[in-house]
């Protein structure tokens, strides 16, 4: 293709109409306000319930599909698997409402030249910052405390609940893209030494980031609190079993605002119970949320969420805007993502949106 034919599909992908397709759960605002404005995109909004025919017809005619990070937030069959992408026939893009992408078989999208695109960084503040509520609410014993107050205990002192500071501790960092990074800051400005590991990173770049950078294995060893910040994928699956936990260093605590399956709650369970690790926040469950029945919910020492790290208004609204801009870009400037999860893709992925652009 020359110059100028080049130059002429660039402008019919900005004239021509794109359909993005989204499913039924909630959204901040600011994502259809910010596509409805564009003249070249249709919107659908799918209910997840949706009768077949209706999907169906959504499914074949899109060419981004917006969908859940959350698992147990999306039905299994809208799952972003190989079965759903052979019903989008046209589709170049599936787009993740934030940093995870546990509903989409990212292998399969490559396989089909469709880009993955997430919104990371967009609630990194809000999950930095609940890591840090996490360690304080357990070392503090701020959960406990509410919990025999509210109940109506009197018959203890405060020295009964007598918490640690976090001045003076040492943190670990599972991980160190944006959420590992801001939690690192935040870590740093309480006092704390600050370690990290994360296999991308060489020790320049970790520093650059704010950690002293050790190998996994070291950090477990020396930290006083371990938290997780690394993606769920197949390489992380299981990393925190029973024989990690048992290498930790006595008395620490284990947090984790990732996702489920990165740590194995039987073990932490054990951990727990042994007396060998001192307590726990976790807002990340293998089923969300988890039943009454846990038996991390029946301790003491576990501060538990319900996977509302990334939850506030303000990244729900960051995330929404990243989502549809990046969307918006794609469709109306045939330009790269700036969060494309699988880079791989985009060569044949650029090649079938211009030919897509000029069969529409």
């Amino acid at each position: 293709m020359n110059a100028v034919q080049h130059s002429s599909v660039r402008q019919d992908i900005a004239t021509r109409p794109f359909n993005v397709v989204r499913f039924g759960f909630w959204m901040d605002p600011e994502f259809d306000r910010i596509l409805s404005a564009e003249s070249s995109i249709s919107l659908q909004t799918c209910a997840m319930d949706s009768p077949d025919g209706v999907l169906g017809a959504a499914l074949a005619s899109a060419q981004v599909l917006q969908t859940n990070s959350a698992r147990d937030e999306l039905p299994a069959h809208l799952f972003a698997d190989g079965a759903l992408l052979e019903r989008c026939p046209r589709l170049l893009a599936v787009s993740a409402n934030g940093s995870g992408c546990d509903t989409i078989d990212i292998d399969a999208c490559t396989r089909a030249g469709v880009m993955v695109l997430n919104q990371a960084g967009g609630n990194a503040d809000s999950v930095a910052e609940m890591s840090l509520g996490l360690m304080l609410a357990v070392l503090r014993r701020i959960a406990e405390s509410d919990r025999r107050l509210r109940a109506g205990d009197r018959g203890f002192s405060r020295e009964d609940l007598m918490g640690r500071e976090l001045r003076g501790r040492t943190l670990g960092l599972v991980g160190m893209s944006a959420i590992g990074s801001r939690t690192a800051a935040l870590g740093r400005a309480f006092g704390m030494r600050v370690l990290g590991s994360d296999p991308g990173l060489d020790t320049q770049e970790m520093a650059r980031r704010g950690a002293e950078a050790v190998s996994f294995d070291e950090l477990l060893r020396q930290s006083d609190i371990v938290s997780l910040h690394c993606p769920r994928n197949a390489h992380t699956l299981g990393l925190m079993n029973a024989a990690r936990f048992a290498s930790m260093k006595p008395g620490a605590i284990f947090i984790s605002t990732a996702r489920s399956g990165i740590h194995d709650e039987a073990a932490l369970a054990q951990a727990l119970v042994s007396g060998h690790l001192a307590g726990a926040g976790l807002d990340v469950w293998q089923q969300e949320p988890p039943p009454a029945t846990h038996p991390l919910l029946a301790l003491p020492n576990v501060v538990a969420t319900y996977h509302t790290a990334g939850v506030t208004q303000e990244a729900r609204r960051n995330n929404a805007v990243l989502a549809a801009t990046q969307i918006t870009q794609l469709l109306t400037t045939g330009q790269r993502p700036e969060r494309l999860v699988n880079p791989e893709v985009w060569p044949r992925a650029s090649v079938r949106l211009e030919d897509l652009a000029v069969r529409v």
